[in-house]
């Protein structure tokens, strides 16, 4: 694989903006970082549209529903409608419905916030735990009795899905290992049947999340003690992984040749796109740095200090849009 080059004139911003027609971007490190929009990044959006850009948001974020982050793209000033966000959150509801063919009188037990509560119930999905206050109370030091009791498991959860919880507390842990270790746990989660089967699924398996400048814990970190705990390896669906990347092909029906994926995250992002037969574009502005490409093996196509670089781009008639003798548009010679 070729070394990534760092891109930095004009000229190269003006042969990147010809050379796709569909920008996908990650959010968390690209768009924004935490509550706080990247600088620049609604002008090179407005930019990209302006060029006529389909312009696709694709994030791991599981803590708000779709139109949960509709709001927040509103409030930080960044175009977007509902249909150009794809969240992890919403991956699993529809992997849940269309890929595993969840029955529809079994619950999911959710390890997560509202937004894949909200997901959930958009494709029709029962669900128990989650935001639910039985769910959310702290146990008395070594006292395992409210678990034990015999309406504290429901039988009727063929499914465990975790995703981003800062209210993760051991009470979950416990219900969720519960779920993930009874009697044929491993086996099919069946219609009109209780116990049995329970799929183990994660929204992402992030290590950490960019915020307020600072790395924290993700989702990945925080499913580790059920991993541990219950020797399953669970589906993941976010990126990099395949659940996510059908989805995205699914809904969107993409050209890879003349699409691009933008992202801070050598491990999610840029191995996403390697996996889907795409290009990559790393901006320096989230959780990888220039000097990490030096030492994984895996590698974008181009990396960029900001997304809002883009807007430097020479857009002359001479350099953008112009057709060749084969009817490709014309790139310059150094990409």
């Amino acid at each position: 694989m070729a070394s990534p080059r760092k891109l930095s004139t004009p000229q190269d911003y003006a042969d990147l903006l010809s050379r796709y027609d569909t920008w996908l971007f990650d959010c968390d490190g690209v768009i924004w970082s935490g509550d706080e929009v990247i600088d620049g990044a609604s002008k090179a959006v407005d930019f990209l549209r302006g060029h006529g850009k389909r312009v696709i948001f694709v994030t791991n974020n599981a803590a708000r529903s779709r139109p949960m982050l509709k709001k927040k793209f509103d409030r930080l000033g960044i175009a977007a409608t509902e249909d150009e966000i794809l969240s992890s959150a919403y991956a699993a509801a529809v992997y849940l419905k269309n890929v595993l063919k969840f029955p529809a009188d079994r619950k999911v037990f959710v390890m997560g916030m509202e937004g894949i509560e909200a997901e959930l119930d958009t494709v029709g999905i029962q669900r128990c735990g989650g935001t639910h206050p039985e769910d959310n109370k702290f146990l008395p030091a070594n006292d395992y009795s409210s678990l034990v009791e015999e309406d504290a498991i429901d039988p009727a959860v063929g499914a465990v899905l975790c995703g981003f919880d800062m209210h993760l507390n051991y009470a979950k842990l416990c219900k969720a290992y519960r779920y993930l270790t009874r009697e044929g746990a491993q086996g099919p989660v069946l219609a009109g049947k209780t116990g049995g089967g329970c799929h183990f699924i994660l929204t992402n398996d992030d290590k950490v999340v960019p915020a307020m400048g600072q790395l924290w814990p993700g989702s990945g970190s925080l499913a580790t003690p059920l991993i541990d705990s219950t020797k399953r390896e669970p589906i993941v669906v976010g990126k990099p992984h395949a659940p996510m990347l059908e989805t995205v092909k699914s809904l969107y029906n993409i050209d890879e040749s003349r699409s691009i994926f933008v992202g801070d995250n050598l491990h999610t992002d840029i191995l996403f796109a390697q996996d889907g037969k795409m290009d990559s574009l790393l901006v320096l502005t989230g959780v990888t740095k220039e000097e990490d490409c030096e030492t994984e093996a895996i590698w974008p196509s181009f990396i960029m200090d900001n997304i809002s670089n883009i807007v430097a781009a020479e857009t002359g008639p001479s350099r953008i849009g112009a057709v060749g003798v084969d009817g490709t548009i014309g790139i310059h010679a150094s990409l």
